[in-house]
């Protein structure tokens, strides 16, 4: 507050007024610098409180990706956008939202038993290989599966039926996902494809997970939190990656998941039996 300035003040009247004066700006500065200093331990504050919230929430810290949300028509996708060699497999059972990973749901199971390829290095994550279940086999019919060749760090996808069938430079530098063929550059064919590899409820208006990747070899994990036919859900890909090269589908409805730190979908609560992972940071794969 500014002294008064009143009339006929002396000239000591002018030194007294001017001591308050002084000691006004001082106790501003000292304020500035408190307010100062109280933000920047805000900040600090903020942070640590966070990191320690991520701890006790069993939310670890993951790098190496980015969280994407776009509508396309009536279709919201989410999209975690990475890099093949940060991502893995792993037999959650449990659901996706409430796991201590970041990633979507994988391929269709049942009863607990793994109906679609989950192998990373050559062995099944549910289970032996060979053992009925355990993530060697795409069951019924050979099925779209992408697959990640780690020594030429090319992704692609391929028709099988088992692990053994996977053509790849090094078994033990590689992962493997099952799921049904997209065929996003092949309009006359793929919804043949899907018919031959027996896609679940094509056209009801479900929940829906897809992975996919560009001509660069980002790996992009896709789930909806809308419902929509997989027709709908694949135009809305195509339509959201321009560059997109292939990429398959994986289960959907409510087993559509996903968890990030920007996002959770947890389809309709439901268990499943194995996701697509983030690596966490540091973690080597």
């Amino acid at each position: 507050m500014q002294p008064s300035e009143g009339k006929g003040a002396t000239p000591l009247g002018d030194r007294k007024e001017e001591r308050p004066s002084k000691a006004a700006g001082i106790i501003a500065i000292v304020f500035i610098a408190v307010a100062v200093s109280l933000a920047a331990s805000g900040i600090a504050v903020w942070i640590t409180t966070g990191s320690q919230q991520m701890r006790e929430n069993n939310k670890p810290d993951y790098d190496g990706y980015a969280y994407e949300l776009k509508q396309s028509g009536s279709v919201k996708l989410h999209t975690l956008v990475t890099e093949p060699e940060r991502v893995t497999l792993e037999a959650v059972r449990g659901n996706v939202s409430a796991s201590r990973f970041y990633g979507i749901n994988g391929g269709f199971f049942y009863n607990g038993q793994l109906l679609s390829i989950a192998v990373v290095n050559d062995q099944p994550v549910g289970g032996q290989a060979g053992a009925y279940g355990s993530g060697a086999d795409n069951m019924r019919v050979p099925r779209g599966t992408l697959v990640w060749d780690g020594v030429k760090d090319q992704l692609s996808v391929q028709v099988v039926s088992n692990q053994a069938e996977l053509a790849v430079s090094d078994r033990d530098h590689y992962w493997a996902q099952g799921g049904i063929s997209m065929k996003p550059k092949d309009e006359a064919g793929w919804q043949q494809q899907i018919e031959k590899e027996l896609a679940p409820f094509p056209d009801d208006d479900r929940l829906r997970t897809a992975v996919v990747y560009d001509a660069e070899g980002h790996l992009y994990l896709i789930v909806t939190s809308t419902k929509t036919t997989l027709a709908a859900f694949r135009v809305a890909i195509i339509a959201s990656i321009p560059t997109i090269e292939d990429g398959i589908f994986l289960d959907g409805d409510g087993s559509s998941q996903l968890r990030s730190f920007e996002a959770s979908l947890s389809g309709d609560g439901r268990r499943v039996e194995q996701m697509i992972r983030l690596a966490r940071k540091d973690e080597k794969l």
